[in-house]
Formats: C-alpha cells, sequence, structure tokens
C-alpha cells in the first residue's frame, strides 16, 4: 500500500476513536458544523446538486430549493459520521421494518433475491440491518482508487456480516450469491452511460444499469427494492418492496424499480443524494 493509502487508513482509524468518544447530541452537532461548512465554503458539486433538484422539482420556488439542499448536506454529514463511527454509532439506533415477510417468503423459495437500492437514505445502515439479518447478504460495490479508504469502507461495511464482490470481479461470483439463495445488493441510481438503458427519472430520460434486471431475467430471481428512510433522531425505517415485473423486458423491469425508488426521494427528498450527475448521458 502507498505511503498516502496507509495515511487515510490510520486517519479513519483516528477519526473513528474520535467520533465514537463522543456522544450522540455531540456526534450529530459535529454533523452540521461540517454540513454549514462544506454548504458555505467548499461547495464541491453544489452547483450540480442544486440543478438536479430544479429538475427534478421545476414547480419549486428557489427558497425551497435551498432549503432541500441546505438540509441534504446535513443529512448526509450526519450519515458520514455514522458510518466512520461504526459499530459504536449504532448502539442506540432503532429500526421499524415493514416488508420482512416478503424477504422471508421469497427466501423460502430458495432462488435468492436480487436487492436494489439507491443513493437514498441511510444506505449503509440498511445495510448493517441486511448483514446481521441474513445468511448470505452481499454487496455489488466499486473498488476505491485509494486503498487506505477501500480498506476501512470494506471493514466498517463487513463488521456486521456483508460480504462484498467488486464491479469488475467475475459475474460468476455475482450469480452463486443467487444459486446459494443469498441477497445480492445493487446500487443502481447512477448514470450507466452509453451502456445502460434509458428510464424515465423524474420525467427526464436517465441511462440506468441493467444489471438487476439481466440478473433477473437470466436467473428468475425476484427483485426487491430496499430503502432506509431516517424519521427521527437514530430512529429509521426499513422498507422492502417488491418489483412487480416478471418480464424479460430489460427497460420495463429498470422503469419499474426507478419508479419505485423515484416515488420514496419524493417523500424525503433532502435524503437523496443529489450530488452525482444522474442525467450525465443524453438520450439521442
Amino acid at each position: 500500500m502507498k505511503p498516502l493509502h496507509q495515511l487515510t487508513y490510520l486517519s479513519l482509524l483516528f477519526l473513528n476513536k474520535l467520533i465514537c468518544s463522543l456522544s450522540e447530541r455531540r456526534r450529530y452537532k459535529l454533523s452540521i458544523y461540517i454540513s454549514k461548512l462544506f454548504f458555505n465554503l467548499i461547495p464541491i458539486r453544489k452547483n450540480i446538486a442544486k440543478k438536479n433538484i430544479q429538475k427534478a422539482f421545476p414547480e419549486w420556488t428557489e427558497n425551497k430549493i435551498n432549503l432541500v439542499l441546505k438540509n441534504s448536506y446535513n443529512f448526509f454529514c450526519y450519515n458520514l459520521i455514522q458510518f466512520i463511527g461504526f459499530p459504536k454509532t449504532l448502539e442506540r439506533v432503532k429500526f421499524i421494518v415493514k416488508g420482512k415477510n416478503i424477504i422471508d417468503r421469497y427466501l423460502q423459495n430458495g432462488n435468492g433475491i436480487i436487492m436494489v437500492t439507491g443513493h437514498y437514505g441511510a444506505w449503509e445502515i440498511l445495510g448493517k440491518w441486511l448483514g446481521e439479518y441474513a445468511k448470505l447478504f452481499t454487496g455489488i460495490a466499486f473498488k476505491q482508487k485509494n486503498l487506505g479508504a477501500h480498506h476501512f469502507f470494506i471493514e466498517q461495511r463487513e463488521y456486521f456480516g456483508t460480504k462484498h464482490i467488486f464491479t469488475r470481479e467475475p459475474l460468476e461470483k455475482m450469480y452463486d450469491v443467487l444459486k446459494k439463495n443469498g441477497i445480492l445488493g445493487i446500487i443502481s441510481d447512477q448514470d450507466a452511460g452509453k451502456k445502460g438503458v434509458f428510464v424515465d427519472f423524474f420525467k427526464t430520460p436517465a441511462s440506468t444499469a441493467k444489471g438487476a434486471a439481466l440478473f433477473h431475467i437470466n436467473r428468475g430471481s425476484p427483485i426487491v427494492v430496499a430503502v432506509c428512510m431516517r424519521t427521527g433522531f437514530d430512529r429509521y425505517r426499513i422498507e422492502f418492496i417488491p418489483v412487480e415485473n416478471n418480464g424479460k423486458n430489460i427497460q420495463s423491469i429498470t422503469q419499474s424499480y426507478t419508479k419505485i425508488l423515484e416515488e420514496y426521494i419524493k417523500t424525503y427528498p433532502e435524503q437523496y443524494f443529489w450530488f452525482h450527475r444522474r442525467w450525465k448521458t443524453n438520450l439521442k
């Protein structure tokens, strides 16, 4: 590992110890301070996020757009602090779970589950719950260029039992999770370039990865959308929604779960990660 990567890893371990030494309220106050710093002085991708919110909600006023954007900074700064401080930061977290019976029923069929989510809500905490609940929960993830950050992030997630397969690894590994009646987790709400399938996302065509639909078509495993929303201080609501589309059309399957995610984003727009270029690739 390069010296810079080693330094990154040690720095993140130090932050973990620091965050774990703070009370819940102090961690929250720290997240507010950091979010204000980024919102006002280090506006990385702030304009991209604002334009995305405007595109999704063209009827909103400037004041409402700015309020949602500011609250989004607050939300994700707190999410990050919670994640870096795993497992200590989750000691008093409470969950309400809706749709657990859907997971149980599908797993009884023995064909695994394709679990789709997006950069919405507290997806790392969702992974924590799934890692502890399921016998086999494996997420498809990107490998970080900085190996120090990569190792730290993986360690944080795998503490609760989550396994990982990285995007450039053989597809056989992913199918093997389903063959073992496991849950294969896919975050499917980023621009997929020219290789993606275009579906409507807030009434605008958005390139979306085909993976979930292809796994469903080739394997027959059911698709379930999973979301984890923060509903109060250290209070979270997890919901599992079956994708009622058993056809063989990649676009219709992808559109079905994208629409479900969109409806949840409308409910808690400040909990969506507006900072990535969701509509980067144009439909031609």
